[in-house]
């Protein structure tokens, strides 16, 4: 026994030796003494290094012996510091700027600036240089900091120091987030990210959203960032386009490990035009990047911040050059509030050889486990690449310790008493809910004044629910929605009890159920809005919705069945109604003209459009997103914006006889949509088409014909399947169709050449859609207009065959 304590007392202190580390530790200045921010740290030869922070403070943890340490900043000599590791530490570094000189370069009066030269060797290697690694893997560190300037006292009458914990000036971080992760790529874009830690402040049971590969900007790309900041993109200084963008300016030339460098000024040739200024470094001969500082502002067309200074610092791994740090810094003024911030990784420990297993990249681009964000201060402190600033510190301690607070019981209670505090404003306006956060549920109640509507068919109607959500661990969460509608011209009282339990966020599994009765309009896709109709019922004597009554209980499911696909169920059983206008009342009596009937084929007459009917049908759905790439986490699946179609098939099956069922039909469709395909600069393309077919209508009534999104108003909500001039309900069919609608938005390419419109950020786009069924065969629509934000304005055209029957402009809203 003695023997079996004594070998393990020496495999421990073997271990222990084996393990020990010492730490470096300093600060790296400038000649001035001044810090030198985000310097990089790397041992000589190798991508093992870390970063300063902002203060210019680094660490390192190495094993005993002898190394020689790089340390490199953009725009300073390069300084090397052998040293011999025996305990912990303290090296301090001055950085010496680099003197960039001119003086191997002859600039003769008149001629091209040296760096056209050099510009045009880097942009006939761009393509070499960007397939050239064929797919790598390394670790890297991200850290996230977001600080606010200044702030109004009040925004929407709350409190912004209280609401958002800043000091007595309103100043303070108010997010700070720092992550591992293990970062595997291979040409051409297949990344797979596995999170090895994550730590957000005062957020403990948090994930960060943290992705190395937000933050690689390959500047060897034409096109950088598209759909992110910008929706056109930017032009980098070296695509193949760039001499038509830039203007160059050699300010010198270093040598640097046996490199000569060119530092060189890129300017760009039109204030406005997507592009960077700031200074470029590239290497003689092979002429590949070796630092970038580079500059975006509001004059480039970036969207929600004013500046981003876009950093990077390669280092040579074998016979190439990879990124080992690189550095977002940002800042920005939104209504009153002052933000800035960064966002750095630091790469090391390249393998450009890495051998991936059969479908490693499956569309998975991140991957958090549930003890991510388990690891405690001692981990972090053990293991953070770069050291916290002490404001970074104190954030930590004082959000961590209101966390822990957050959490009781106590003061969730006193939170919510706040939250909760009832106003007459929040019941007319907005949803009124009572929250408790302690047990994780909430009463949502519909705000009044929405809930207030016109019509013909019921006259002044109310129509108010409740939604009950109860929440779990990792989002499973289920809601129960109770709802009831009067109308008080057709003194009709409607209810229904809605329910859904999302059971498995991992697979976006969910069940739910529906039952009761209700009005509900003829087109299941929607006519006007209730606002919209009562709008122009009042006031213009145009009741352009449609309605019936429906008795009904509805089951649905729907599930996650591979990476991608969703699969969908639903059984419905219905008893329907036909309904007629209860009354004319109107603000304007217009002597020309009259409200129609509720049979949208009977205008001047109320002829019922269908008999009472039983309906008993099943749907089945199969939704498939090429190249669908998501993140996991504990808390569910998130899936990205793809870059591929996403492609629904659907059947539908109305069944004679089953429970009294009266229909009986068989209806296929197949649908194709993308959203916001990138066209560098040209902007972006949306589109969307769609076919189907009843393979068998042997009876069936008007709610179960395939019916298509029309507008005849002036102001509609967007939508990409949304026609601008077609009627609700004319041409809905019980046969076969084909739809496609298409609109491209130039993202400001033309209007940013116009001074005014280029001030107003607005952004042209134009559009079209087509429908042909057997009795409205090519049906076509076109039109222009401008948009910003969630605003828009256009002028159209529709066409029956090639006669044009309609034109007009069109105002939309929303998203």
């Amino acid at each position: 026994m003695f023997k079996i304590y004594a070998l393990l007392l020496f495999c421990g202190f073997t271990n222990f030796a084996v393990a020990q580390q010492h730490i470096i530790s300093g600060t790296i200045r400038d000649s001035g003494g001044q810090p030198v921010p985000f310097a990089s740290v790397y041992l000589k030869n190798t991508t093992t290094g870390t970063s300063a922070n902002v203060d210019g403070k680094y660490t390192m943890k190495l094993k005993k012996g002898q190394y020689t340490l790089t340390f490199r900043a953009v725009g300073y000599k390069q300084q090397e510091n052998i040293i011999n590791l025996t305990a912990d530490v303290s090296l301090d570094v001055n950085l010496s700027s680099e003197s960039y000189t001119l003086d191997n370069v002859t600039i003769k009066a008149n001629a091209e600036d040296p760096a056209y030269a050099f510009i045009r060797q880097a942009i006939a290697k761009r393509k070499e240089h960007l397939n050239e690694v064929k797919a790598f893997a390394c670790d890297v560190y991200i850290k996230g900091v977001q600080r606010l300037k200044a702030a109004p006292k009040k925004f929407m009458g709350r409190d912004i120091q209280k609401v958002m914990e800043l000091d007595t000036n309103r100043r303070g971080i108010i997010y700070l987030s720092e992550s591992q992760s293990k970062f595997n790529f291979r040409r051409p874009n297949d990344v797979h990210e596995e999170m090895i830690s994550s730590k957000i402040a005062g957020r403990n049971n948090a994930f960060s959203f943290n992705k190395a590969s937000d933050l690689i900007v390959n500047f060897y790309d034409n096109y950088l960032l598209e759909n992110k900041l910008s929706a056109r993109g930017f032009i980098s200084p070296i695509a193949d386009n760039a001499l038509f963008y830039y203007r160059y300016k050699l300010l010198g030339e270093s040598t640097e490990n046996g490199l000569l460098i060119h530092k060189i000024q890129v300017i760009p040739r039109r204030e406005n035009d997507p592009v960077f200024r700031g200074i470029i470094y590239i290497t003689d001969e092979n002429w590949r990047i070796y630092n970038t500082d580079l500059y975006l502002t509001k004059n480039a067309g970036i969207n929600f911040i004013d500046t981003l200074n876009i950093n990077q610092q390669f280092t040579k791994v074998q016979d190439v050059y990879m990124p080992t740090s690189v550095n977002f810094q940002f800042n920005g003024d939104i209504f009153g509030f002052k933000f800035a911030g960064y966002y750095i990784g630091v790469y090391s420990n390249y393998n450009l050889n890495p051998q991936f297993p059969k479908n490693f990249f499956n569309g998975e681009i991140l991957k958090v486990t549930q003890m991510v964000n388990k690891k405690d201060s001692i981990y972090w402190n053990n293991n953070r690449p770069i050291p916290l600033t002490a404001d970074e510190k104190f954030n930590y301690v004082k959000k961590d310790s209101l966390a822990k607070l957050k959490e009781s019981k106590k003061y969730l209670d006193s939170l919510e008493k706040d939250n909760n505090n009832f106003t007459l404003g929040k019941l007319l306006l907005q949803h009124y809910r009572i929250n408790d956060r302690y047990d994780k549920e909430s009463y949502t109640f519909d705000p009044v004044l929405r809930a207030i509507f016109y019509n013909t068919v019921e006259g002044l109607t109310l129509k108010y629910g409740v939604t009950y959500k109860k929440e779990f661990e990792n989002n499973v969460s289920y809601t129960i929605r109770p709802e009831a509608r009067y109308g008080f011209a057709n003194q009709k009282l409607t209810a229904s009890l809605t329910g859904n339990y999302f059971y498995n966020p991992l697979k976006k599994a969910s069940i739910g159920g529906s039952a009761g009765n209700g009005i509900f309009d003829l087109n299941n896709l929607g006519s006007m809005t209730t606002i919209g109709n009562m709008i122009n019922s009042l006031l213009y004597e145009k009741n352009f919705a449609k309605f019936y009554e429906k008795s009904f209980v509805n089951i649905n499911t729907s599930r996650e069945l591979a990476s991608g696909l969703q699969g969908s169920l639903a059984i419905d059983y219905s008893r329907n109604h036909n309904l007629t206008n209860n009354t004319d009342f109107k603000f304007f009596d217009n002597k020309e003209r009259e409200f129609t009937s509720n049979n949208p084929f009977s205008p001047t007459v109320e002829t019922p459009l269908f008999p009472t009917y039983t309906s008993v049908s099943a749907t089945a759905s199969l939704t498939y997103t090429i190249g669908q790439k998501y993140i996991t986490r504990p808390d569910g699946k998130f899936y990205m914006e793809s870059s591929f179609p996403k492609i629904t098939v659907l059947y539908k099956k109305g069944f004679n006889g089953l429970l009294g069922s009266n229909v009986d039909y068989d209806f296929v469709k197949v649908e194709a949509l993308q959203d916001r395909i990138s066209l560098g600069l040209w902007g972006y393309t949306s589109f969307m088409a769609g076919a189907g077919m009843f393979l068998n209508n042997s009876n069936m009534y008007f709610p179960e014909f395939k019916h298509f999104s029309g507008n005849i108003s002036t102001i509609f909500p967007p939508n990409i399947r949304k026609f601008q001039f077609l009627d609700f309900y004319q041409f809905s069919t019980d046969k076969e169709y084909f739809e496609a609608h298409l609109e491209h938005n130039f993202a400001g390419f033309f209007t940013n050449k116009i001074p005014l419109l280029r001030k107003l950020k607005l952004q042209e786009y134009i559009g079209g859609n087509y429908l042909t069924q057997p009795d409205k065969k090519n049906y076509k629509e076109f039109y222009f207009g401008l948009e910003r934000l969630i605003l828009r304005a256009s002028y159209g055209f529709s066409y029956d065959g090639n006669k044009k029957i309609n034109q007009g402009f069109r105002i939309s809203y929303g998203f």
